[in-house]
C-alpha cells in the first residue's frame, strides 16, 4: 500500500469516527474529493451533513468556508465583488466565500436562478466572472451542496445542467437505534472534553494531487471498460438493450457521466487496495452517479418508479463481464 493512501485511509477512519452512522457518506466525500468534483447530498436536518465536511476540512491544509443558500441571497454574496476605495479612486476586486478549496453550500435550492448561475460557473469552469474579468479558484476545489428533503415551500428547482456538473448525488437517511446510541455517547464525550480520538496528520493540497495521480492510474481492462460504457448506452438507447426500458427513459446520462463512472470505479478501486477495476467498483457508485443524470418518462414517473429503480434493471440487462 502507498504512503499517500495510508493517509487518505487514515482521514477516512477519523472522519467515520466522529460521524457516527454515514460511512458511506465518508466514502463518497473522499472519491469526490480525489477525483475533482463535487457532491450534492440529500438528506433531513441532522444528519451530520455540515459536520462531515467540517471534519474533513480540519485534517487538511485549506481553505473552508459555509454558505448558508437564502431566497435573498445574491450573486456576488458567494463570488465576491468590485468594492470602490475611496483613497485610491479605483475598484478592487473582494473575493467571495466560493474563492475556498472546501465549500458548503447548504439547502442549495433555496437560492434563486442567478445565484445558481454563478456558482454553475464556479463548478464547471473552476473561475468566477465579476466586471468582465475572470479569477480563477484554487487548484483544489470542490463543493458538498446539501438539500433538505422535506421542506419546499421558498425552494427552487436546480437545473438539469446543474445537476449534471455533480459528480456524485447521494440520499443519506437517518441511523438505526445501535448508532443512535453511538452518537449520543460522542456528543456526551465532545461536550465533556472527555472524547480522545487521534488525529491524522494533516494533508496538504499537494498530497491530494498525489492520490489523485495515484487513484486515476489504477488499471481498467477492457472488459470492464465495454460494460461501463454499455451501461451509459442502455440510458440512451434503452429500447436496443430492453423493450421495458423503452417506456422509462426519456433522457439518457451525457458524456460526463461516463467520465465520472470512470474516475469513481477508479478511486473505489484504490481505496479498496486494488490496483485493477472489477465490475462491483461500478456498481458500487453508478446510483449516485447516474440518478440524477437520467430523466424518466412521464409513465415511468406516474407509475411510481424511481431512478434507483430504472438503474437497478440496467444492471440485470447488461451481461457482466
Amino acid at each position: 500500500m502507498s504512503e499517500i493512501r495510508d493517509k487518505i485511509l487514515n482521514l477516512k477512519l477519523y472522519m467515520e469516527q466522529n460521524v457516527l452512522g454515514q460511512e458511506d457518506l465518508v466514502r463518497k466525500l473522499l472519491i469526490t474529493m480525489i477525483a475533482n468534483g463535487h457532491i450534492l447530498v440529500e438528506g433531513a436536518p441532522g444528519l451530520a451533513k455540515t459536520k462531515s465536511i467540517k471534519i474533513m476540512s480540519e485534517c487538511i491544509d485549506a481553505e473552508y468556508n459555509r454558505i448558508q443558500f437564502t431566497p435573498d441571497l445574491l450573486p456576488s454574496d458567494i463570488t465576491g465583488s468590485d468594492i470602490y476605495i475611496a483613497s485610491t479612486g479605483q475598484f478592487e476586486f473582494r473575493a467571495g466565500p466560493v474563492f475556498a478549496s472546501l465549500v458548503l453550500a447548504d439547502e442549495i435550492n433555496r437560492a434563486p436562478a442567478k445565484v445558481q448561475a454563478a456558482l454553475l460557473e464556479a463548478m464547471g469552469e473552476r473561475q468566477i466572472s465579476v466586471g468582465g474579468r475572470q479569477y480563477k479558484l484554487p487548484t483544489l476545489f470542490m463543493v458538498m451542496a446539501t438539500q433538505n428533503p422535506i421542506e419546499h415551500e421558498g425552494t427552487y428547482n436546480l437545473p438539469e445542467a446543474q445537476l449534471d456538473r455533480f459528480l456524485l448525488y447521494t440520499r443519506i437517511k437517518h441511523p438505526d437505534i445501535a448508532t443512535e446510541k453511538r452518537i449520543l455517547r460522542l456528543v456526551r464525550n465532545e461536550e465533556t472534553n472527555t472524547q480522545n480520538i487521534e488525529k491524522p496528520c494533516m494533508l496538504r493540497v499537494s498530497d491530494i494531487l498525489a492520490a489523485r495521480q495515484e487513484a486515476l492510474s489504477v488499471h481498467m481492462s477492457d472488459a470492464v471498460e465495454e460494460y461501463l460504457v454499455q451501461l451509459i448506452m442502455a440510458t440512451r438507447y434503452p429500447g436496443k438493450y430492453d423493450d421495458s426500458l423503452q417506456d422509462m427513459i426519456s433522457y439518457g446520462a451525457s458524456p460526463r457521466a461516463t467520465i465520472a463512472l470512470d474516475k469513481c470505479a477508479k478511486i473505489n478501486a484504490w481505496l479498496s487496495g486494488r490496483e485493477f477495476v472489477i465490475p462491483e467498483d461500478i456498481h458500487a457508485l453508478i446510483y449516485d452517479v447516474l440518478g440524477h443524470r437520467i430523466m424518466l418518462n412521464f409513465e415511468a414517473q406516474a407509475s411510481g418508479l424511481t431512478s434507483d429503480e430504472v438503474i437497478s434493471r440496467l444492471l440485470k440487462v447488461i451481461p457482466l463481464p
